[in-house]
C-alpha cells in the first residue's frame, strides 16, 4: 500500500481508535476527539479508525480536515459479533476478533514503513495493530480498565451470560497486561483508574500514569439562552448519555422504576427525561410510566440539561470519570450521582455535589436538590479548576515527544 509523501516538517503521528472520534457525542468520542485535535497541531496525524454508526460516515471530511491521512473501516456490530465467538475456540479475548482487520492491518504497515514513528493507540482493542512496531514509540490510552467493566456486568447477568462476561473480563485483563509491558507509557483517565490498574498488572506499573478528561466551559455554559426543550409545567430530572451502553441502560431503568414513583407520589410535575441516543427497547419502554420521557438522540444537549432543574448519574456499573457528570457540572446543575459516577472528581459532597448510594438515597437528595441550596455554582467552579483539556493533554505531549 504505497504512501504519498508528507510535506510538513511536523513529525508523523499514528492514532489508531477503536471508533470513529467525530462528533464528540458520547464519553469515548468526546475524549478521543479533543486527543486528536490536540495532537493535530504538533503532528501530522494519519488516523485508523472503525465507523460503526452509519451516520457517522457524513463527518469524515471533517477529520480529513485535521488528520494528514485517515482510513476508515465500517463495522457491522452483527458480524462483529459473529466474529467475536472466534475468540472461544482461540482463548482470546472476544473483542480482539471483533476489531480484527487484515485492510487496517496492512494500511498501519505500510505508515511504519514509511516512518511513522510515533504511535497512540486508543482503547485496548486497537493495540494489536501495532505490537510489533519495531522502534516506534507507543503511547495506550486505555481510558477505562475495561477488563473490570466486563467483571461488574458479570455480576448483574444470570448464566450463561454472566459466565461469558465474566470470561471477557478475565482474558481481557490478560491481554491488558502484555500491552501494557508491551508499550512505552499506558495512561487512563484518572489517578484511582491508574492506581487501580498498577495494582493488576505491577511489571508495568512505571510506566503507567493518566490524564483527566476534560469540559469545554465556553461551550457547556450556563450564561447562554436556550430554548425550553420541556412541557409547559414540568419540573424536570435529566440524564443524558448514549443509551446503547449498558451502564447507563441499566442506570436509568433502576431511576426510573425504583426512584421516580416515590418522588412523583410528592411531587406529581417530575418528569424524567432520558436524553440520548439509539435507546434500546428496553430503556423505550420506560417512556410508558407516568413522569418519563425518552428523547433518542439530540442535536444539543445543552438546552435538556439548561432546563433541567436536577442532573442526575445513577450509574451502578462505571469506571474512570464520566463525562455527562462533568458537563452537568460545567452547566451549573444541581447533581445528584452514585459513587461509582463520581470516581475521579473530587467534588465536595454536600458543597459541590449530592451523593447517594441506593435508592432511598436517591429519592432524598433529588428532593433536597430540588427544594434545598443551589450548587450549581460551586460545582462550575470546581470544572474549571480542575478539567481543562490544555493542561490534561499537556500530559500526552511529554510522552510522545520523548
Amino acid at each position: 500500500m504505497p504512501l504519498a509523501p508528507c510535506s510538513s516538517n511536523k513529525p508523523e503521528l499514528l492514532f489508531l481508535a477503536h471508533r470513529i472520534p467525530y462528533p464528540p457525542d458520547k464519553g469515548d468520542k468526546i475524549r478521543a476527539w479533543h486527543l486528536l485535535e490536540h495532537l493535530s497541531q504538533r503532528f501530522q496525524v494519519h488516523l485508523g479508525a472503525f465507523v460503526d454508526d452509519p451516520d457517522d460516515w457524513r463527518h469524515c471530511d471533517k477529520l480529513r480536515g485535521v488528520c494528514a491521512s485517515t482510513y476508515f473501516v465500517g463495522l457491522n456490530p452483527r458480524l462483529g459479533k459473529l466474529r467475536a465467538l472466534g475468540g472461544l475456540l482461540t482463548g482470546e479475548p472476544l473483542t480482539l476478533p471483533y476489531y480484527r482487520h487484515a485492510g487496517m492491518q496492512r494500511w498501519v504497515d505500510a505508515h511504519l514503513r514509511a516512518g511513522a514513528d510515533r504511535v497512540l493507540t486508543y482503547s485496548s482493542a486497537m493495540a494489536r495493530f501495532v505490537m510489533g512496531a519495531g522502534k516506534a514509540r507507543r503511547v495506550m490510552d486505555f481510558v477505562d480498565i475495561d477488563s473490570d467493566k466486563w467483571r461488574q456486568y458479570a455480576q448483574t447477568k444470570s448464566w450463561p451470560m454472566s459466565w461469558l462476561y465474566r470470561r471477557e473480563g478475565e482474558r481481557l485483563l490478560a491481554w491488558e497486561r502484555k500491552v501494557a509491558a508491551a508499550f512505552d507509557a499506558s495512561l487512563f483517565v484518572s489517578e484511582k483508574e491508574a492506581e487501580d490498574f498498577r495494582e493488576l498488572a505491577p511489571e508495568s506499573a512505571a510506566r503507567v500514569g493518566h490524564y483527566n478528561n476534560g469540559v469545554d466551559a465556553e461551550y457547556f455554559s450556563p450564561e447562554r439562552a436556550y430554548p425550553n426543550p420541556y412541557a409547559a409545567g414540568v419540573t424536570a430530572i435529566a440524564f443524558t448519555g448514549a443509551m446503547d451502553y449498558w451502564p447507563n441502560i441499566d442506570a436509568v431503568i433502576w431511576y426510573a422504576r425504583e426512584v421516580l414513583p416515590g418522588l412523583r407520589a410528592a411531587r406529581p410535575e417530575l418528569q424524567f427525561a432520558i436524553v440520548g441516543s439509539r435507546p434500546p427497547p428496553e430503556v423505550r419502554e420506560l417512556a410508558a410510566l407516568p413522569g418519563v420521557l425518552v428523547t433518542g438522540r439530540v442535536e444539543d444537549v445543552r438546552p435538556w440539561l439548561a432546563h433541567a432543574r436536577v442532573v442526575v448519574a445513577p450509574l451502578r456499573i462505571a469506571r474512570g470519570i464520566q463525562n455527562k457528570v462533568l458537563e452537568g457540572m460545567a452547566m451549573a446543575k444541581n447533581l445528584v450521582a452514585t459513587p461509582q459516577a463520581l470516581e475521579g472528581i473530587h467534588a465536595r459532597v454536600g458543597e459541590e455535589v449530592r451523593r447517594a448510594v441506593d435508592a432511598a438515597e436517591l429519592a432524598r437528595e433529588t428532593l433536597a436538590a430540588l427544594d434545598g441550596p443551589d450548587l450549581g455554582a460551586a460545582a462550575r467552579s470546581r470544572v474549571l479548576n480542575d478539567f481543562t483539556w490544555n493542561r490534561a493533554l499537556a500530559r500526552v505531549d511529554r510522552l510522545l515527544e520523548t
